[in-house]
């Protein structure tokens, strides 16, 4: 298994390319941080699997598409891609610039199309192939993320639209929507404020990310090949019941 998974240098990529790795499969690791980079893949290579450092953006178009090509090109196929790479750019609507909207829509939304439309046509000629999205529960909308909130929804709504269109080359696409999980971007907000989202989840407790590479790992597994066009939320029960949504 060939995979590539965008923003994995730290984090929820990383967590899931070397979830990837101990099932078999040779990463192609992308971040635009080199040295975060490299450091998931000698991890990848001492689990024994091959792994090709990417630094491209792949909200730039013709950067993903010459990231998929190198893979193509090193591998010889693409079998799975994670879009995981993203960003928050926070603001109310009225404080919210043209800047900061353009800015995550660029990275979220655009660049998951981007990364998706090559690696399609590398899997339609396979026809075999995996894609997982990652979204977010705010994707049900939340204050302060008008453009997150709407780049995410783009991404679910790209996701239901791609497994009808590429269904027929057996290439299954589903979404996560990850609730509070620990990362570099929860560890920054202050105490009080995540005592008090944490109140609000069922399982009140926050997720790790092994819980997102699990999930992933299952999703691009022949054990969910009758999945596809699903937003799957991963978020301690938060979203679920009238209180949640």
């Amino acid at each position: 298994m060939i995979a590539i998974v965008t923003g994995s240098g730290r984090g929820l990529g990383a967590a899931t390319a070397l979830k990837l790795a101990q099932g078999g499969a040779d990463i192609v690791i992308n971040d635009l941080n080199a040295e975060n980079a490299e450091s998931v893949a000698q991890s990848v290579r001492d689990l024994g699997r091959k792994a090709l450092i990417s630094t491209h953006d792949v909200s730039d178009y013709k950067k993903a598409n010459e990231l998929v090509m190198e893979a193509k090109n090193t591998f010889g196929r693409i079998d799975v891609l994670v879009n995981n790479a993203g960003i928050t750019r926070d603001a109310m609507l009225h404080k919210l610039s043209e800047e900061k909207w353009d800015e995550v829509i660029r990275v979220n939304l655009k660049g998951p199309f981007n990364m998706g439309q090559a690696c399609a046509k590398v899997m339609m000629e396979q026809k075999y192939g995996k894609i997982v999205n990652l979204a977010s529960v705010a994707w049900l909308g939340n204050i302060g993320q008008t453009n997150y909130s709407a780049s995410k929804a783009g991404v679910v709504g790209m996701t239901r639209t791609w497994a009808q269109e590429l269904a027929r080359y057996n290439i299954n696409v589903n979404a996560i929507a990850p609730g509070l999980i620990d990362s570099a971007l929860t560890q920054a907000i202050p105490a009080d404020v995540k005592e008090k989202f944490i109140g609000r989840i069922p399982l009140k407790r926050i997720g790790a990310a092994e819980d997102i590479a699990n999930l992933v790992a299952f999703l691009v597994s022949e054990q969910s090949s009758y999945i596809t066009g699903q937003c799957i939320q991963i978020d301690g029960g938060l979203t679920c019941g009238i209180a949640g949504t």
